[in-house]
Order: structure tokens, then C-alpha cells, then sequence
């Protein structure tokens, strides 16, 4: 007998789509908690974002009065969800799931299962299927991926798979190939393909081939990197100015969406102007959105064509500094944390720490020299 799919109301995906928005949690941390598999919750968040403009893009009395029903008829709601949870604090509810779940009454003569679960603060998918996500195994492979990779970043995934298999781990090159897909990661040598663009994105020509770098603010250029936690992972995108090394604007999100990459850049924006903004062909940094925003502040867009591969060699040393150096160290257990963590640590790399490349000087001298 096939299993019964499940049906998720607008509603549910609503709130599901907005706590991977907040991104104050990873996409195994929400997982847990609603069991929807994180590849759902990540269509769902990137529809969201996408969808979500919509709403205002209306200039009509008809569409402004049903928003502001709709509107008020959904803080009603959270007015009553919010007085139903304070009134639970009260009664000292476990943290644990499984205690909630042991402690709804399937027979109740009065209170349905649905709403005994929302009053637990209990996700009713969470009582009936375990949680789905990666499993405990397959983010000790992800970070010792990671920590590889960081030595040897020519490693593909066969010398991957090859390197786990030495290290006593009974992997294929299957896992390896989706797990290092999910991290974002490739090996640095020259290829055919070196990152997947956008469908139908312009191409940009590689303005940097003899290029002399001699100021703050001629070319500046961002990549994306997975950071491990004790519990799921996050992904981590930062701007770089060439010259000085200063790190202009850092994000987390817990989806490979290209949202948190144009929130970098816009507050990397605010900051400075540029000439030249440089980064791979990847499709987070190939969106019309992403390139528009860069045009319309008079930046001129370069992008690494076929064999450039050593291009993004600085941002990679700032990888290898941020997880040697503060991640890898504290192993962060939360989102918050990690956002704490990391605001700490860029202030103390802008700073304070000396690079032998800048003459032992922080970046934010030379940057604001």
C-alpha cells in the first residue's frame, strides 16, 4: 500500500516559508520542528520571496482594503495565538518534543488532536512522522568535507570520496557528490564548467586580466561558503575589497537562495562606491536583480570567464581564516550565536588582526588610509 502524501494548507506553508525567511534558524532546525523535508522548506521560502512583493505592487482602493482585511484578520489571529502560548508558559511546558508528543490524548472527547498540538506549541505532522533532514551522519561527512576542502581545494569528489574512504568512512561517490552539491563546493582547477549560471543571464566580460590593483575600492568581489553548527548548517556570503582585504558586508541564510547576497551587496553599497565588481558565473551572482542593483550604482560588472580559477584566491584565504579561527574553534549551536560569533570576529579581522601582505597592518587601516 503506497503511503498517503501529505497536504500542507497556504497557511502552515505561510509560517513555515516566513521562520526559514527570519533565518534565525537552519533548514535542519526547522525540519525538526515541522518535519517538512528541507528541500520543500527552501521552494517554499524562495516562492515567499519571490511572491511576497506582489501584495503591495497594487495601487487599487479594492486590493488596499482586502490586504488591510486580510491584514487584520491575521493579526487577530497571532493576537490569540500570542495570549493561548502566554497562558501555556504558565503551565511549565518540556522543551522536548517527545514529551509533548506523549502528552497529547488522542481520544479526547473535546479538544481534537489538531488543536491539542497547536496549544503545545506541537507541529501535528510532528506527532504522526519522524523529522525528516540530513542525519547526524551525513553532517559529520559535511564537516569533514569542509575542514578537507579548506586544505586541499582541488579535491573533486572522487579524491573526496577516495580521502573519506582512507579516513575508515564506508561512503560512495554518490553521498560525496550530492553532499559537496548541497555545500556548494568544487574543486579550484581549470574546467569546462566551473559554476552553474542562470538560465538566459547576460554575460559579462573578465575585466581584471592585467589589471594593476593599486586603491581601496577598485574592485571588490563576494563568494559564498558553508559553515557547519552542531546542529544543520548555514551559508555564509561576504564582499572583499581586493586592495585592502576589508571584509565591506557579510549575510548567513539557511537556503542557497540570492536574496541574502543582494542584501550583502546593498549594504556593502552603502558603505562606498566601486569600479569594478568581480565574481564567478554562479547563479546567486548572475540574477537580474543582483547585476541591476550593481548598474544602477554606475559599477562596472566583471565576471570570471573558463580557467579562472585562482580569481577568488583572497576571499578563499578569508574562508580559511573565519572558520580556523572562530568557527571550528566555538562550534556554534545556534543561529544567534553564529550571527554574534561572526559580527565579533569580522570586527576583530578588520581591525585588529595584521595581514603580512598589508605589512602587518589590519585591513581597516589600509582600507581607510
Amino acid at each position: 500500500m503506497s503511503k498517503k502524501r501529505r497536504r500542507y494548507s497556504a497557511e502552515y506553508k505561510f509560517k513555515v516559508a516566513l521562520e526559514a525567511a527570519k533565518g534565525t534558524k537552519t533548514l535542519a532546525e526547522i525540519a525538526s520542528e515541522t518535519s517538512v523535508h528541507p528541500n520543500q522548506i527552501s521552494q517554499w521560502k524562495s516562492q515567499l520571496l519571490e511572491d511576497g512583493a506582489h501584495v503591495f505592487s497594487s495601487n487599487s482602493a479594492r486590493q488596499q482594503r482586502e490586504f488591510e482585511k486580510l491584514e487584520s484578520e491575521l493579526y487577530e489571529q497571532i493576537g490569540r495565538l500570542r495570549m493561548e502560548l502566554e497562558w501555556l508558559k504558565k503551565k511549565a511546558l518540556p522543551a522536548s518534543t517527545e514529551v509533548k508528543r506523549a502528552m497529547i490524548e488522542p481520544n479526547h472527547p473535546d479538544i481534537s488532536i489538531r488543536r491539542q498540538c497547536e496549544l503545545l506549541g506541537l507541529n501535528r505532522s510532528t506527532y504522526y512522522y519522524a523529522p525528516a533532514g540530513e542525519s547526524e551522519f551525513n553532517l559529520h561527512l559535511m564537516r569533514l568535507i569542509d575542514e578537507q576542502y579548506l586544505k586541499t581545494p582541488f579535491y573533486g569528489w572522487p579524491r573526496m570520496t577516495a580521502y573519506l574512504q582512507r579516513e575508515g568512512y564506508a561512503v560512495n561517490h554518490k553521498r560525496v557528490q550530492r553532499l559537496m552539491r548541497i555545500m556548494d563546493l568544487q574543486a579550484i582547477h581549470p574546467k569546462r564548467k566551473t559554476s552553474v549560471a542562470g538560465k538566459g543571464h547576460k554575460i559579462y566580460p573578465y575585466l581584471l586580466r592585467g589589471l594593476e590593483i593599486t586603491q581601496p575600492n577598485q574592485v571588490w568581489s563576494a563568494d559564498i561558503t558553508y559553515v557547519p553548527m552542531q546542529h544543520g548548517f548555514m551559508y555564509l556570503v561576504a564582499i572583499l575589497d581586493w586592495f585592502s582585504r576589508y571584509v565591506l558586508a557579510w549575510q548567513l541564510s539557511n537556503t542557497l537562495d540570492g536574496r541574502f547576497c543582494l542584501d550583502a551587496l546593498q549594504q556593502a553599497l552603502l558603505l562606498s562606491t566601486l569600479d569594478i565588481f568581480n565574481t564567478d558565473q554562479g547563479v546567486q551572482f548572475t540574477a537580474l536583480e543582483f547585476t541591476s542593483c550593481l548598474e544602477a550604482a554606475g559599477v562596472r560588472i566583471s565576471m570570471d570567464g573558463r580557467g579562472r580559477v585562482f580569481d577568488n584566491i583572497f576571499i578563499e584565504r578569508l574562508w580559511r581564516s573565519v572558520k580556523y579561527e572562530d568557527i571550528y574553534l566555538k562550534d556554534y549551536a545556534s543561529v544567534p550565536e553564529l550571527d554574534t560569533g561572526l559580527d565579533d570576529y569580522f570586527q576583530f579581522y578588520n581591525h585588529d588582526r595584521s595581514h603580512q601582505s598589508l605589512g602587518y597592518r589590519a585591513p581597516a587601516e589600509v582600507h581607510f588610509a
